[in-house]
């Protein structure tokens, strides 16, 4: 089982830059597909952003070329760098393992908002 703890949400701009952090505990971490979810109000929680034990990463379209995921396993963390946020990219921002066998438990999320 991994724990998970976000960090590093708060409150910007339109066109303004967040680095978001994961800090995760158990030894899975190091060979599982790592995510960033985000859920809105009223809405359903999507995956925006995940990487593989080795690097690999994938992009929703509503984030490609803004949003940029990485991982130091050595440190068992795992980012997310946005930039060029916008207004709809306003949510709750978790991070979790992303294939069905490894996801665990949901921590508390950080809030991004995104307002002029």
């Amino acid at each position: 089982q991994v724990q998970l703890v976000e960090s590093g949400g708060g409150l910007v701009q339109p066109g303004g830059s967040l680095r978001l952090s994961c800090a995760a505990s158990g030894t899975i971490f190091r060979i599982v597909t790592m995510g960033w979810y985000r859920q809105a109000p009223g809405k359903q929680r999507e995956l925006v952003a995940d990487i593989t034990s080795g690097g690999i990463t994938n992009y929703a379209d509503s984030v490609k070329g803004r949003f940029t995921i990485s991982r130091d396993n050595a440190k068992n963390t795992v980012y997310l760098q946005m930039n060029s946020l916008k207004p709809e990219d306003t949510a709750v921002y978790y991070c979790n393992a992303v294939h069905l066998a490894t996801i665990g438990p949901w921590g508390q999320g950080t809030q991004v908002t995104v307002s002029s």
